[in-house]
């Protein structure tokens, strides 16, 4: 029988590396993302700062840990957050969260960050997807994700989020495609 070790926050912080923890299992990181991962983030990033330049309450930055509880800490590659008061992590729900799938990534991000997302009613998950420049958007409505579409060209308003933001895919898959 093979038992796993549990940790908590206090611990996590003592980790060299690049980590995760979800309910007390911690999860490596991959190392340093592709190119394209850090650039479809960084460009998604972008167009949600400008979007919401104007609302002093929100920020947008990636890959800052969230430290949910005790025992989960996790680092999306990209928050819109309102009203956050702590600076040495998230205390609260972001209103947007964006992960760029990778192929080491993806069952955590498409299963298990879905599910923990959800149920801390983080208000719009999106998954981008770099191998076939495809965004999928989900917005939290009675306490589930609804899926609102994909996006190879389109725009997505995330009109229920504290403050009102955009995203042209179009604009951030732009140059990317052969």
């Amino acid at each position: 029988m093979c038992a796993v070790e549990y940790y908590t926050y206090d611990e996590y912080v003592t980790w060299e590396g690049n980590w995760e923890m979800i309910a007390g299992v911690p999860l490596a990181m991959a190392p340093a993302p592709m190119i394209i991962h850090q650039t479809l983030a960084y460009e998604i990033a972008y167009q949600l700062k400008s979007s919401v330049k104007k609302c002093k309450n929100c920020l947008v930055f990636g890959e800052a840990d969230w430290k949910i509880n005790d025992d989960t800490v996790v680092k999306p590659d990209v928050v819109l957050t309102c009203n956050e008061t702590n600076n040495a992590y998230m205390t609260k729900a972001p209103e947007i969260i964006v992960e760029v799938i990778s192929k080491s990534t993806a069952k955590r991000d498409e299963k298990t960050k879905f599910k923990l997302y959800q149920e801390e009613q983080v208000k719009y998950y999106v998954l981008v997807y770099p191998t076939d420049f495809k965004a999928k958007v989900y917005k939290l409505v009675n306490g589930l994700y609804v899926k609102q579409g994909d996006f190879l060209t389109e725009s997505y308003d995330f009109s229920e989020s504290a403050c009102p933001a955009s995203v042209d895919f179009g604009a951030v898959f732009e140059g990317m495609r052969e």
